[in-house]
């Protein structure tokens, strides 16, 4: 058994990753300081199945508050945390991703660098931007194309500084378009269900023909904490192993819902890459990982658990 802290406990992928390791019987520290990014409420109730299996949470500021106390006797940390979204990261929010992404990781990894702690974080397919080529391999320059991606490749670079000045035992996790239930509302797959199932119009930014590879939560989880325990390379891609364009995604849903989906088409958004593919050599030989969620079993779930939903969110899908 193992303590571990998870840094934004309360959202998508880390309230899944929180109950995961406390289900193989981890101790769990989870910190996250709900940010209005979206209903604070939302998080909190992505956490009532980890609060029944022992959670324990901390609500804080990883850019401001204090964190000696928090990594104290910590064996494994897990860092989530992050202000998300490729769109707003342009003009004069820039210094809240700055602050939310790169301070904040800075300052938790100095707070660890004493330590024999390991380090695990969640980076971006983000940081690899438009590739001519495809699939994206981790030996790949990074290159993104929006300021959020750049926060994420600029903490990739802090963690390579704190491994190789202090020794840090470090990987970072480079996801790929992580889908499934208690998916943050703006993003494509619960934005498009929500609106679906409400009757209303869903608004398809671009062509409809960008790609992305697809990652059920699931198999997102499972290779977080398989490279925790076996991870050696300094960054690993993890994706469903697999490419789907919007347009198709669409249609599985509709054809998942028994519903059809009223679209219109709007001029591509600034930052968003055209396709996204990772090759997943290195986290099959070292984490054991194989996507084993199809695209259309983790849409079926997805779409079940927004059923369950009240009220039902719509939004835009990119």
């Amino acid at each position: 058994m193992s303590r571990c802290l998870v840094t934004g406990a309360a959202g998508f992928i880390g309230s899944h990753l929180c109950e995961a390791l406390l289900a193989r019987g981890d101790e769990v520290l989870g910190v996250d300081c709900l940010t209005d990014y979206y209903d604070p409420a939302r998080k909190r109730g992505n956490l009532a199945g980890a609060f029944e299996s022992g959670l324990e949470f901390s609500q804080l500021d990883l850019a401001r508050h204090a964190l000696d106390e928090v990594v104290d006797g910590v064996d494994v940390v897990f860092h989530l945390a992050a202000q998300p979204g490729v769109r707003p990261s342009w003009g004069a929010d820039f210094d809240v991703y700055s602050r939310r992404n790169i301070v904040a990781t800075q300052r938790l990894l100095e707070a660890l660098r004493a330590g024999g702690v390991r380090f695990v974080f969640a980076s971006s397919s983000s940081v690899y931007g438009n590739r001519a080529r495809a699939p994206a391999r981790e030996s790949d320059r990074p290159a993104p194309v929006s300021p959020y991606g750049l926060t994420k490749a600029a903490c990739e670079e802090l963690v390579g500084v704190y491994r190789r000045v202090h020794g840090l035992s470090a990987v970072s996790l480079r996801y790929f378009t992580i889908y499934g239930p208690r998916q943050r509302p703006e993003m494509a797959f619960a934005s498009f269900i929500g609106a679906l199932l409400a009757g209303r119009q869903l608004d398809v930014l671009g062509d409809g023909r960008q790609s992305r590879d697809f990652t059920y939560v699931s198999d997102a989880v499972a290779a977080t904490i398989a490279s925790a325990d076996h991870g050696t390379e300094p960054a690993y891609n993890i994706s469903g192993g697999s490419s789907s364009t919007v347009l198709e995604t669409i249609a599985q849903i509709e054809r998942l819902s028994g519903r059809r989906a009223f679209l219109r088409f709007w001029p591509s958004a600034r930052g968003d890459a055209y396709r996204t593919d990772g090759d997943l050599t290195l986290a099959r030989r070292d984490l054991g990982y194989t996507p084993e969620v199809e695209l259309a079993d983790g849409l079926a779930r997805q779409l079940e658990a927004a059923r369950r939903e009240t009220p039902v969110l719509a939004g835009t899908v990119t």
